[in-house]
């Protein structure tokens, strides 16, 4: 298991582990808690978004230095089927120019059947010291 870097409280409280980031790829495991249902006792949409949203910039981060981060700028995704037990999200850099990154992402089902998938596009933003945080790291806007 792999370090996402910077700390995101929303993805440690989901509970999302990293597997791969590396060369445009990632890949991400997920098994939703209690919490992260629906009425259906379905994995609730919007964790599944997160995920995908957290698997393609993943992808979009591991092409580029530790002194940048992705921010979404738009994602669109299809819900195929439910999503039920342990989860895997897999993450691909489709095009990448110097600021943006354009991605895919999968979420698979523990017999590998495909359960929904994103598009989305992700601006790298460089990190800089929060004033006075001894070293911590924000995303700074243009």
């Amino acid at each position: 298991m792999q370090s996402f870097g910077p700390t995101i409280p929303f993805v440690e409280h989901l509970g999302f582990t990293l597997h791969k980031m590396e060369g445009g790829e990632s890949e991400l495991r997920y098994e939703a808690a209690p919490e992260h249902m629906n009425t259906f006792a379905m994995t609730h949409g919007g964790a599944l978004m997160t995920l995908l949203d957290v698997a393609m910039a993943v992808a979009g981060r591991s092409l580029e230095s530790e002194n940048f981060g992705c921010v979404t700028i738009e994602m669109k995704t299809s819900f195929m089927q439910p999503s039920r037990g342990p989860l895997v999200a897999k993450g691909l850099v489709l095009h990448r120019t110097r600021t943006m990154a354009y991605t895919e992402g999968r979420v698979f089902d523990a017999s590998g059947r495909l359960c929904c998938h994103a598009t989305g596009t992700f601006k790298y933003m460089p990190r800089a010291p929060k004033p006075g945080a001894g070293g911590e790291t924000a995303i700074v806007t243009d």
